[in-house]
């Protein structure tokens, strides 16, 4: 009986999938690579981050939805937040790399970033003509 449980996402774009777990503290490896799980079992995942009780968090991506999925064995969650509150973070670190790669390739440069006390993070980005 398998314990790993697979998270459906809407991260897209793998460069600032990695970035933002990078960002996190999560920097992960690419893969293929092995996701351990309970009792030793394995999934395959494109990348993974490795627990240190034995239970891995991997990022493999779904053709039929063109997104990134979590796999993990849940009962292995080693993480100091809960999956929920993971997933938010990387939300929202994942759209601000998004963001900033997408401002860089179109020439804007981060004047400004700050993050406010709801948690909320603002840019001002200039390009100069």
């Amino acid at each position: 009986m398998s314990h790993f449980s697979t998270i459906k996402t809407e991260l897209r774009d793998r460069d600032a999938l990695v970035a933002a777990l990078t960002a996190l503290g999560h920097a992960p490896t690419t893969g293929p690579r092995q996701v351990r799980g309970y009792r030793g079992q394995l999934e395959t995942a494109d990348l993974v981050i490795s627990g240190s009780k034995g239970g891995d968090l991997g990022f493999r991506w779904n053709p039929a939805n063109g997104a990134y999925e979590l796999v993990t064995d849940l009962d292995l969650w080693a993480l100091p937040v809960p999956p929920e509150r993971f997933l938010a973070q990387l939300n929202q670190r994942y759209a601000l790399e998004a963001i900033l790669a997408a401002s860089a390739a179109e020439g804007f440069q981060v004047a400004e970033q700050t993050s406010q006390l709801d948690g909320a993070i603002e840019l001002v980005v200039t390009r100069w003509a």
